[in-house]
C-alpha cells in the first residue's frame, strides 16, 4: 500500500511508474484548481460482492488519495432497493479493510442524499430545466434514435413548470404506479451524444429501501445521484471505469446546470482477465443457480473468494500495480495474478510435506517401531523461518505417481531397482512391488541406506530423484480440495453459463496424508505443500483439529512461461 506523502513532493517520480490518472491530479494541484486538496471516492452498488477488478479501483482511488495526502470515501450507491441488501454492505466493507485500506470516517450512502437530490431536482423543474413524463421505457428508447438520427421530443416535454412541479411532488407521494412517470432532465434531443438526449433523473419504483425504510418511492438515476453526491462530499477527482467517458459531459451539465461544487471525472479501462467474468449479473446467475459454492466460492473472482482461495492482500494490491493504468481496455492473463500470489507465498509460506494421492512405502531394513525425529527448514527463503521436526518411521507414503513400473527415459523417480532419495531422510532403493487381485499397485517395499542421513552421500553418489513423503503411523488424514479455473474458456467474451463451466473446476481428495503438525493448523494458515503447490486452511470447511485445506496455485508459473514465449 502506498505511503502518504506530501503532494508537492515529486522525488517518487522516479521510481514509481506514472499513469495519466496521477499526471491530472498533479496538474490540478500546480494550477491550484481545487486548492490542493486530493478526495477520492470508492462507489459501489451493494448488490453483490467485490471482485478483482473492484480491486483495481479500490487500489486507485485509496492509493491516489494517500499518495497525494488527501483521503478516499467509501459510498454506497445503493439508489435501487430491489437489487441491494445491507448484508452486501458489510461485505463490501470486510472486503476493503482487507485489502488494507482504511476510510476513517469517510463513510457515505447515496441515501443520505436523497432529500437534497430530491431539491435540487425541483431546483432544475423551476429552472425549466427537468419535466416529468409519460412515457415508458421502450418509448422512451424509440424517442431517443439512433446514433447517425436525432430523437424527437417527448410529447410531455412542454409542460408547465407549475404542472411538473405537481406531477413530480404526486410522484414522490405514491400517487402513480411504478413505471408511470419519470422525471427527465430537459438537454437536447438532437446531441449526438445520446446521453444528453433528456436523460432519466428519477423513476418510480414501490419497493422498501435496506436504510430508508418506506420513506422514498421514486429513486434517483445512477447519473443524477453520482455527481451530486460527489459534489456534496466535496470529492476532487471522481475516478470511473471507461463506459462512464460517454456520460461525462451529463455528469458536467448536471453540476453545471445546479451552480454547485464541481468534481473533475477521469475514467480509466475496467480490468479484464482472462478464463473469468467479472460480470455482476453472471456471477449473481453463478451463485443463484448453484454452479458455486456461494460468493466466497475459492472458484470466484471475489475478493471473498479469494482470500478463501488463500491470496493475499499484498498479492492483490501487487497484481493491480502491475497491471497499471490504462485509457483503453484489454485483458490481462490470469497467469499474472497467479505470479503475483506465488511470489508473495514464496516469501512467507511454510514448507510442509503432503501426500495426496498416497502410495505405502515399507523400509524393510528399518527397525520395526522406531521413529527419528529428522529437521526440516521451515522455508529456505526466510532466514528467521527456523526448522522443524517430522517423524520418520519403517513405514511411508508416497506419490502414486512417484513411481513407474516401465519408467520413460528422464523420469528420475522410484522404479524396481532404482533409487531415489527422501526429502530430509535417506536414500531408498525399491525392491519388491505389491499388487492387489486387479493388478494395482498398492505396496513398495523398498530397503534404505542409514549412512545417506539428511542429505550425506559418504560413497560421492549421485542421485537424481528427491520425493516428498511422510509416516505413515503418524500422518493427518485430511481433506484437501484442488481448485482449478472455473471456465473452460480464455476469452471473457466467450464465457457464457452454464456452457463455459469446467467441469474440473474443483477436485476433493478425502485420503490425504499429511504432517502430523498440519492437524493444528490455525485458520488463514498457508504452507507450501512440496512439489503440490501452496495451500491455506479453508475458513468454511474446517474444523478445529480437524482443517481442510484448499490449493490456492500449483507451483508451476504459467506466466513466466507466456513472458518467456512472448
Amino acid at each position: 500500500m502506498n505511503e502518504s506523502r506530501n503532494p508537492s513532493d515529486t522525488s517518487e517520480e522516479s521510481t514509481q511508474p506514472s499513469h495519466f490518472v496521477r499526471r491530472h491530479i498533479q496538474e490540478d494541484n500546480a494550477s491550484g484548481r481545487f486548492g490542493g486538496k486530493v478526495v477520492t471516492r470508492f462507489p459501489p452498488e451493494p448488490n453483490g460482492f467485490l471482485h478483482i477488478g473492484h480491486a483495481k479501483s479500490v487500489c486507485l482511488n485509496f492509493g491516489m488519495a494517500l499518495e497525494f495526502g488527501g483521503h478516499c470515501n467509501l459510498r454506497f450507491d445503493d439508489t435501487n432497493p430491489i437489487k441491494e441488501e445491507a448484508a452486501y454492505v458489510e461485505s463490501i466493507k470486510e472486503d476493503v479493510r482487507w485489502l488494507g485500506f482504511d476510510w476513517g470516517d469517510k463513510e457515505y450512502f447515496a441515501s443520505d442524499n436523497f432529500q437534497q437530490l430530491y431539491d435540487w431536482a425541483v431546483q432544475l423543474i423551476e429552472s425549466g430545466k427537468a419535466y416529468v413524463d409519460d412515457l415508458n421505457a421502450d418509448q422512451i428508447r424509440e424517442y431517443r434514435g439512433t446514433l447517425s438520427e436525432p430523437g424527437k421530443d417527448s410529447p410531455h416535454r412542454n409542460r408547465t413548470v407549475e404542472e411538473n412541479l405537481d406531477l413530480f411532488e404526486r410522484m414522490k407521494n405514491g400517487e402513480f404506479d411504478t413505471g408511470a412517470k419519470v422525471l427527465r432532465a430537459k438537454i437536447d434531443m438532437a446531441s449526438g451524444n445520446l446521453n444528453l438526449r433528456d436523460p432519466v433523473l428519477y423513476r418510480i419504483l414501490k419497493a422498501p429501501h435496506h436504510r430508508t425504510g418506506d420513506a422514498w418511492c421514486i429513486y434517483p438515476m445512477y447519473d443524477w445521484a453520482h455527481g451530486q453526491s460527489d459534489s456534496i462530499e466535496g470529492v476532487t477527482h471522481s475516478i470511473c471505469t471507461l463506459e462512464f467517458e460517454d456520460h461525462r459531459p451529463l455528469y458536467d451539465w448536471c453540476l453545471d446546470a445546479l451552480g454547485v461544487f464541481h468534481p473533475r471525472q477521469i475514467e480509466f479501462a475496467r480490468l479484464n482477465l482472462t478464463h473469468t467474468v467479472l460480470s455482476k449479473r453472471k456471477l449473481l446467475q453463478l451463485v443463484k443457480e448453484g454452479y458455486v459454492d456461494g460468493w466466497d466460492d475459492p472458484r470466484m473472482p471475489t475478493v471473498s473468494g479469494l482470500r478463501r482461495r488463500g491470496y493475499t492482500p499484498e498479492s492483490i494490491r501487487d497484481f493491480c500495480e502491475r497491471i497499471g493504468v490504462a485509457k483503453s481496455n484489454s485483458t490481462v492473463e490470469l497467469g499474472l495474478l497467479e505470479f503475483c500470489i506465488r511470489e508473495h507465498l514464496n516469501m512467507i509460506a511454510t514448507r510442509v510435506m503432503a501426500v495426496l494421492h498416497p502410495l505405502k512405502v515399507v523400509i524393510t531394513n528399518y527397525p520395526e517401531g522406531q521413529v527419528e525425529d529428522l529437521q526440516a527448514e521451515n522455508n529456505p527463503e526466510d532466514a528467521t523461518a527456523g526448522h522443524r521436526t517430522v517423524p520418520f518411521s519403517r513405514e511411508l507414503y508416497i506419490e502414486q505417481e512417484d513411481f513407474m513400473e516401465i519408467p520413460p527415459k528422464k523420469f528420475f523417480r522410484l522404479a524396481p531397482g532404482r533409487e531415489v532419495r527422501l526429502k530430509h531422510a535417506y536414500i531408498i532403493k525399491c525392491e519388491e512391488v505389491v499388487k492387489n487381485d486387479q493388478g494395482q499397485v498398492v505396496e513398495l517395499r523398498c530397503t534404505y541406506d542409514p549412512e545417506t542421513k539428511s542429505g550425506q552421500t559418504p560413497d560421492g553418489r549421485k542421485v537424481k530423484g528427491t520425493l516428498h513423503w511422510v509416516s505413515a503411523p503418524h500422518a493427518y488424514d485430511a481433506e484437501v480440495r484442488l481448485y482449478n479455473h472455473l471456465f473452460v474458456n480464455e476469452d471473457p467474451d466467450d464465457i457464457e453459463i452454464p456452457a463455459s463451466i469446467n467441469p474440473d473446476s474443483l477436485e476433493v481428495l478425502t485420503d490425504c496424508k499429511l504432517e502430523p503438525s498440519l492437524k493444528e493448523a490455525k485458520l488463514g494458515d498457508r504452507f507450501q505443500f512440496l512439489r503440490m503447490g501452496y495451500f491455506v486452511t479453508d475458513s468454511k470447511y474446517s474444523k478445529p483439529g480437524q482443517p481442510v485445506f484448499n490449493r490456492t496455485v500449483p507451483l508451476r508459473d504459467t506466466w513466466a512461461k507466456i513472458q518467456k514465449k512472448g
